[in-house]
Protein backbone atom coordinates (compact mmCIF):
# COMPACT_ATOMS: atom_id res chain seq x y z
CA UNK A 1 0.00 0.00 0.00
CA UNK A 2 1.33 3.43 -0.88
CA UNK A 3 2.36 5.70 1.97
CA UNK A 4 0.88 9.19 1.61
CA UNK A 5 0.65 12.50 3.49
CA UNK A 6 4.13 12.25 4.96
CA UNK A 7 5.92 15.51 5.46
CA UNK A 8 9.24 16.02 3.71
CA UNK A 9 11.35 15.34 6.79
CA UNK A 10 9.75 11.99 7.54
CA UNK A 11 9.87 11.01 3.87
CA UNK A 12 13.57 11.80 3.63
CA UNK A 13 14.36 9.81 6.76
CA UNK A 14 12.60 6.84 5.17
CA UNK A 15 14.58 7.37 1.95
CA UNK A 16 17.83 7.22 3.93
CA UNK A 17 16.70 3.91 5.46
CA UNK A 18 15.84 2.54 2.01
CA UNK A 19 19.24 3.62 0.71
CA UNK A 20 20.89 1.27 3.20
CA UNK A 21 18.96 -1.74 1.89
CA UNK A 22 20.49 -4.05 -0.71
CA UNK A 23 18.80 -2.45 -3.75
CA UNK A 24 19.02 1.13 -2.53
CA UNK A 25 16.40 3.73 -3.50
CA UNK A 26 14.82 3.50 -6.95
CA UNK A 27 13.25 6.82 -7.93
CA UNK A 28 10.17 5.43 -9.68
CA UNK A 29 9.43 2.94 -6.91
CA UNK A 30 9.93 5.57 -4.20
CA UNK A 31 7.59 8.00 -5.97
CA UNK A 32 4.89 5.33 -6.01
CA UNK A 33 5.55 4.33 -2.42
CA UNK A 34 5.24 7.87 -1.10
CA UNK A 35 2.55 8.97 -3.59
CA UNK A 36 4.61 11.91 -4.81
CA UNK A 37 6.16 12.85 -8.15
CA UNK A 38 9.51 11.54 -9.32
CA UNK A 39 10.72 15.15 -9.32
CA UNK A 40 9.97 15.36 -5.59
CA UNK A 41 12.04 12.24 -4.95
CA UNK A 42 14.88 13.62 -7.09
CA UNK A 43 14.88 16.84 -5.04
CA UNK A 44 14.87 14.83 -1.81
CA UNK A 45 17.86 12.81 -2.98
CA UNK A 46 19.71 15.93 -4.08
CA UNK A 47 19.23 17.42 -0.61
CA UNK A 48 20.24 14.18 1.13
CA UNK A 49 23.36 13.88 -1.03
CA UNK A 50 24.30 17.47 -0.15
CA UNK A 51 24.02 16.46 3.51
CA UNK A 52 26.30 13.48 2.88
CA UNK A 53 23.60 10.95 3.78
CA UNK A 54 23.13 9.20 0.42
CA UNK A 55 25.04 8.89 -2.82
CA UNK A 56 23.04 9.27 -6.03
CA UNK A 57 23.44 6.64 -8.74
CA UNK A 58 21.63 6.25 -12.05
CA UNK A 59 17.95 5.74 -11.31
CA UNK A 60 18.14 6.36 -7.59
CA UNK A 61 20.54 6.42 -4.65
CA UNK A 62 22.48 4.19 -2.29
CA UNK A 63 23.85 4.75 1.18
CA UNK A 64 26.69 7.24 1.38
CA UNK A 65 30.05 5.55 1.71
CA UNK A 66 31.61 5.97 5.11
CA UNK A 67 34.76 4.49 6.51
CA UNK A 68 34.00 1.00 7.79
CA UNK A 69 36.21 -1.62 9.32
CA UNK A 70 37.36 -4.36 6.96
CA UNK A 71 35.43 -7.02 8.90
CA UNK A 72 32.24 -4.96 8.66
CA UNK A 73 32.63 -4.62 4.90
CA UNK A 74 33.40 -8.33 4.56
CA UNK A 75 30.14 -9.20 6.30
CA UNK A 76 28.04 -7.43 3.65
CA UNK A 77 26.73 -10.06 1.17
CA UNK A 78 29.29 -12.48 2.58
CA UNK A 79 27.61 -15.57 1.08
CA UNK A 80 27.69 -14.04 -2.39
CA UNK A 81 31.35 -13.05 -1.98
CA UNK A 82 32.30 -16.59 -1.01
CA UNK A 83 30.44 -17.94 -4.04
CA UNK A 84 32.29 -15.51 -6.33
CA UNK A 85 35.61 -16.52 -4.77
CA UNK A 86 34.88 -20.23 -5.23
CA UNK A 87 34.19 -19.72 -8.94
CA UNK A 88 37.22 -17.47 -9.47
CA UNK A 89 39.59 -19.89 -7.75
CA UNK A 90 40.01 -22.00 -10.89
CA UNK A 91 41.34 -18.92 -12.72
CA UNK A 92 44.27 -18.40 -10.35
CA UNK A 93 47.47 -19.91 -11.81
CA UNK A 94 49.64 -22.16 -9.68
CA UNK A 95 52.71 -20.12 -10.58
CA UNK A 96 53.41 -16.73 -12.06
CA UNK A 97 52.38 -13.27 -10.87
CA UNK A 98 48.89 -12.04 -10.02
CA UNK A 99 47.49 -8.79 -8.67
CA UNK A 100 44.65 -8.73 -6.16
CA UNK A 101 42.83 -5.48 -5.48
CA UNK A 102 41.80 -4.26 -2.03
CA UNK A 103 38.16 -5.36 -2.16
CA UNK A 104 36.65 -7.73 0.38
CA UNK A 105 35.39 -9.91 -2.49
CA UNK A 106 38.93 -10.48 -3.79
CA UNK A 107 40.12 -10.95 -0.20
CA UNK A 108 37.72 -13.91 -0.03
CA UNK A 109 39.55 -15.31 -3.06
CA UNK A 110 42.94 -14.84 -1.38
CA UNK A 111 41.68 -16.58 1.75
CA UNK A 112 40.67 -19.65 -0.31
CA UNK A 113 43.81 -19.97 -2.49
CA UNK A 114 45.58 -22.78 -0.70
CA UNK A 115 49.17 -23.71 -1.51
CA UNK A 116 50.72 -22.86 -4.89
CA UNK A 117 53.88 -23.89 -6.70
CA UNK A 118 55.59 -20.55 -7.13
CA UNK A 119 53.09 -17.70 -7.19
CA UNK A 120 53.71 -14.03 -6.46
CA UNK A 121 50.65 -12.16 -5.17
CA UNK A 122 50.77 -8.35 -5.25
CA UNK A 123 48.10 -6.31 -3.50
CA UNK A 124 47.33 -2.90 -2.02
CA UNK A 125 45.33 -4.33 0.90
CA UNK A 126 47.00 -5.28 4.17
CA UNK A 127 44.38 -7.93 4.99
CA UNK A 128 44.80 -9.59 1.61
CA UNK A 129 48.58 -9.47 1.98
CA UNK A 130 48.25 -11.25 5.34
CA UNK A 131 46.00 -13.95 3.86
CA UNK A 132 48.39 -14.62 0.97
CA UNK A 133 51.52 -14.43 3.10
CA UNK A 134 50.43 -17.48 5.12
CA UNK A 135 50.26 -19.75 2.08
CA UNK A 136 52.90 -22.27 1.08
CA UNK A 137 54.47 -21.53 -2.29
CA UNK A 138 53.22 -17.94 -2.34
CA UNK A 139 55.31 -14.78 -2.19
CA UNK A 140 53.10 -11.95 -1.00
CA UNK A 141 53.97 -8.34 -1.87
CA UNK A 142 52.24 -5.34 -0.28
CA UNK A 143 52.37 -1.95 -1.97
CA UNK A 144 53.16 1.16 -0.03
CA UNK A 145 50.90 4.17 -0.15
CA UNK A 146 48.41 6.19 1.86
CA UNK A 147 45.18 4.74 3.25
CA UNK A 148 42.07 5.62 1.25
CA UNK A 149 39.61 7.09 3.79
CA UNK A 150 36.60 4.97 2.82
CA UNK A 151 38.12 1.58 2.03
CA UNK A 152 41.44 1.62 3.87
CA UNK A 153 43.21 0.41 0.73
CA UNK A 154 46.66 1.76 -0.09
CA UNK A 155 46.48 4.39 -2.82
CA UNK A 156 48.36 7.39 -4.14
CA UNK A 157 51.63 7.83 -6.04
CA UNK A 158 53.66 5.48 -3.83
CA UNK A 159 51.16 2.64 -4.30
CA UNK A 160 51.00 3.20 -8.04
CA UNK A 161 54.78 3.44 -8.41
CA UNK A 162 55.46 0.21 -6.55
CA UNK A 163 52.80 -1.80 -8.37
CA UNK A 164 53.56 -0.39 -11.81
CA UNK A 165 57.01 -2.01 -11.71
CA UNK A 166 55.47 -5.50 -12.10
CA UNK A 167 53.74 -7.25 -15.02
CA UNK A 168 50.85 -9.52 -14.01
CA UNK A 169 49.49 -12.67 -15.59
CA UNK A 170 46.06 -11.93 -14.12
CA UNK A 171 44.56 -9.01 -12.23
CA UNK A 172 41.64 -9.98 -10.00
CA UNK A 173 39.53 -6.89 -9.39
CA UNK A 174 36.19 -6.01 -7.90
CA UNK A 175 34.27 -2.74 -8.23
CA UNK A 176 31.85 -0.50 -6.42
CA UNK A 177 29.66 -0.48 -9.53
CA UNK A 178 29.59 -2.02 -13.01
CA UNK A 179 27.81 -0.50 -16.00
CA UNK A 180 27.74 -2.40 -19.32
CA UNK A 181 28.45 0.77 -21.29
CA UNK A 182 30.78 2.67 -18.99
CA UNK A 183 32.69 -0.15 -17.29
CA UNK A 184 33.51 -0.11 -13.59
CA UNK A 185 33.56 2.78 -11.15
CA UNK A 186 34.81 3.30 -7.61
CA UNK A 187 34.13 5.35 -4.48
CA UNK A 188 37.11 7.65 -5.09
CA UNK A 189 39.42 8.83 -7.84
CA UNK A 190 42.42 7.46 -5.91
CA UNK A 191 40.90 3.98 -5.75
CA UNK A 192 40.10 4.07 -9.46
CA UNK A 193 43.63 5.19 -10.39
CA UNK A 194 45.25 2.17 -8.72
CA UNK A 195 42.87 -0.24 -10.46
CA UNK A 196 43.47 1.32 -13.87
CA UNK A 197 47.21 1.00 -13.35
CA UNK A 198 46.94 -2.65 -12.29
CA UNK A 199 44.78 -3.49 -15.31
CA UNK A 200 47.28 -1.78 -17.62
CA UNK A 201 50.03 -4.08 -16.35
CA UNK A 202 48.01 -7.31 -16.60
CA UNK A 203 47.64 -9.74 -19.48
CA UNK A 204 44.12 -10.51 -18.28
CA UNK A 205 41.69 -8.79 -15.90
CA UNK A 206 39.03 -10.84 -14.12
CA UNK A 207 36.22 -8.83 -12.53
CA UNK A 208 34.82 -10.45 -9.38
CA UNK A 209 31.57 -8.81 -8.28
CA UNK A 210 28.33 -9.79 -6.60
CA UNK A 211 25.10 -9.04 -8.43
CA UNK A 212 24.29 -5.95 -6.34
CA UNK A 213 27.06 -4.10 -8.21
CA UNK A 214 25.56 -4.67 -11.66
CA UNK A 215 23.85 -1.89 -13.59
CA UNK A 216 25.16 0.91 -11.41
CA UNK A 217 27.61 3.78 -11.53
CA UNK A 218 29.67 5.06 -8.62
CA UNK A 219 31.83 8.18 -8.23
CA UNK A 220 35.04 7.66 -10.23
CA UNK A 221 35.47 5.87 -13.54
CA UNK A 222 37.92 2.97 -13.34
CA UNK A 223 38.10 0.14 -15.89
CA UNK A 224 36.70 0.40 -19.41
CA UNK A 225 34.50 -2.47 -20.53
CA UNK A 226 37.05 -3.62 -23.10
CA UNK A 227 39.72 -4.00 -20.40
CA UNK A 228 37.76 -6.79 -18.69
CA UNK A 229 38.44 -10.35 -19.86
CA UNK A 230 35.99 -12.21 -17.64
CA UNK A 231 33.21 -11.42 -15.17
CA UNK A 232 32.61 -13.69 -12.20
CA UNK A 233 29.45 -13.34 -10.11
CA UNK A 234 27.47 -15.56 -7.76
CA UNK A 235 24.79 -15.89 -10.44
CA UNK A 236 24.38 -18.75 -12.86
CA UNK A 237 26.01 -17.73 -16.16
CA UNK A 238 22.60 -17.99 -17.86
CA UNK A 239 20.97 -15.50 -15.49
CA UNK A 240 19.26 -12.72 -17.52
CA UNK A 241 20.79 -10.07 -15.26
CA UNK A 242 24.07 -10.83 -17.02
CA UNK A 243 22.68 -10.39 -20.53
CA UNK A 244 24.00 -6.80 -20.99
CA UNK A 245 27.54 -8.03 -20.30
CA UNK A 246 27.73 -11.08 -22.57
CA UNK A 247 29.20 -9.27 -25.55
CA UNK A 248 31.84 -7.60 -23.35
CA UNK A 249 33.56 -10.46 -21.53
CA UNK A 250 33.47 -14.13 -20.71
CA UNK A 251 30.74 -14.79 -18.13
CA UNK A 252 31.68 -17.26 -15.40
Amino acid sequence: MAISNLDAERRRERLVALAHEADGVLIDAAAELFAVSTMTIRRDLLDLEAEGRVRRVRGGAVAAETARAFDARSAVRATAKRAVAAKALSLVPRRGVVALDASTTVHALAASLGSRDRLMVCTNAFETFQAANRLEGVTAVLSGGAAEPTTGSLVGPIARRSLSSVYFDVFFASADAVDPSDGTSEVSVEEAEVKRMLAAGASRTVLCVDASKLGRRSVARALESDEISAIVTELEPSDPRLDPYRSLAEII
